[in-house]
């Protein structure tokens, strides 16, 4: 399904000074997670607005995640629910890519607002990470002093990847100075954990309905780049949260190309169906 979306201004220059002789930087893999729940006006979906000093995509809207860190890749990392060969098959990538884009994902949600998708054994997760233990070992995993393998060996605990669900696939146009390829996953928030505002990295960081943001982004009063726009989108379509967990929509590599069209230039998408 082909879908069009604006050029912000800044897309423009960045796509010009491309055009002009630049060569496309290689994208970074990165992994992001939409936590949902079910609210009084619909789908909710916790979202941070990176703050105005951030060199990507400042005062916008973004769902928690970030680039692969090299000790993502670690294989002493405790493991449960489908392996790192399973999710390779299920992101169509090799296994080392798989388990490091799993691991960013766990990893990534736990700096950025202390959700640990883990527990002591394959059907059990941590209940409760918001003691200044562990916001030791969450600042310990933002200065790189440990690794999530490190942290997680530590306390006898398993990354449960069975509470992952693959969303999408999308890749950084190539006239960005800043790319990343990255996978979008969905989860629910475990029970007795809370997500929180505490990153640095954004200036507000909360729970939100899907349905109001979208119209917030429709008014120009929230920044939104195409993918999380589509994500959002499915959010508020969706039944319930576990519905939407529990889905598995077909994924493929989505890179927007600017076109020209007679209302003018474009991010133009080719979505799967």
């Amino acid at each position: 399904m082909i879908r069009d979306f604006p050029v912000a201004s800044v897309l423009r220059e960045h796509a010009d000074a491309w055009q002009a002789g630049g060569e496309p930087a290689r994208p970074r893999p990165a992994a992001t997670v939409m936590f949902v729940r079910d609210g009084a006006a619909g789908l909710e979906v916790f979202m941070l607005r990176r703050v105005a000093a951030m060199a990507f995509a400042p005062r916008t809207m973004v769902f928690p995640g970030g680039g692969v860190d090299p000790r993502d890749a670690d294989p002493r990392l405790p493991w449960a629910g489908p392996s790192p060969a399973e999710w390779a098959e299920r992101l169509q990538t090799d296994e080392a890519t798989a388990r490091e884009l799993v691991t960013a994902a766990v990893r990534e949600v736990f700096e950025e607002c202390g959700v640990l998708l883990a527990g002591p054994s394959d059907d059990t997760v941590l209940a409760d990470v918001a003691t200044p233990h562990w916001h030791e070992q969450r600042q310990g995993l933002l200065d790189r002093s440990h690794s999530l393998a490190e942290v997680l060996i530590a306390h006898d605990l398993v990354l449960r990847s069975d509470l992952l669900t693959y969303r999408a696939h999308w890749i950084t146009p190539v006239f960005e100075p800043r790319r990343y390829d990255t996978r979008f996953f969905a989860a629910a928030v475990p029970q007795g954990q809370a997500a929180d505002d505490r990153t640095s990295e954004a200036d507000v960081a909360d729970w939100v309905a899907a349905a109001d943001l979208l119209e917030a982004h429709r008014r120009g009063e929230a920044l939104m780049l195409p993918p999380t726009v589509v994500c959002v989108e499915e959010v508020a379509a969706a039944a319930s949260a576990a519905a939407f967990i529990a889905e598995q929509p077909p994924v493929a590599a989505v890179t927007p190309v600017l076109t020209e069209t007679p209302d003018g230039l474009v991010m133009r998408a080719d979505l799967p169906r």
